[in-house]
């Protein structure tokens, strides 16, 4: 398991330096280029539900109780000391984002994901120091 945990965190990473390039010219290049958008909206849902996955492999590894929802599954994490609490509650909020991704693509407003979604890269990159950390990957 905890080898599938440390290539999930490959994963994550390589997909959060693809959207790292992705944040020069993101407003122009999201309303004038679908290709920029489709991949820009697919790397975003892939990190998103990476960490919640990752969430969950790390709670079977560490026989933590089985979430109900994705929410619960970051919250879990918070509980037993892998996520600052604080951190947790607020990171948890990735489970709405990826649902929305998942279900209401059609409702994006280009300037939240160019102006906040894209500046908060940095959140996933925190959560997986706090995993590395505390799994000691």
């Amino acid at each position: 398991m905890q080898h599938r945990i440390v290539k999930k965190i490959e994963k994550i990473n390589y997909y959060l330096t693809l959207l790292d390039s992705y944040k020069d010219d993101c407003k122009k290049r999201f309303l004038n280029d679908p290709m920029y958008e489709g991949a820009l909206l697919h790397y975003l849902y892939l990190v998103s539900d990476g960490s919640i996955s990752l969430a969950e492999m790390v709670i079977k590894y560490k026989n933590f109780e089985s979430p109900q929802s994705y929410y619960e599954a970051i919250d879990i994490l918070g509980e037993n000391g892998i996520l600052p609490r604080e951190f947790a509650y607020d990171f948890a909020k990735i489970a709405s984002f990826r649902n929305f991704l998942a279900h209401d693509y059609e409702k994006i407003d280009y300037l939240v994901i160019c102006e906040d979604v894209l500046a908060k890269l940095g959140e996933i990159k925190r959560y997986l120091h706090y995993i590395e950390e505390k799994i000691d990957l």
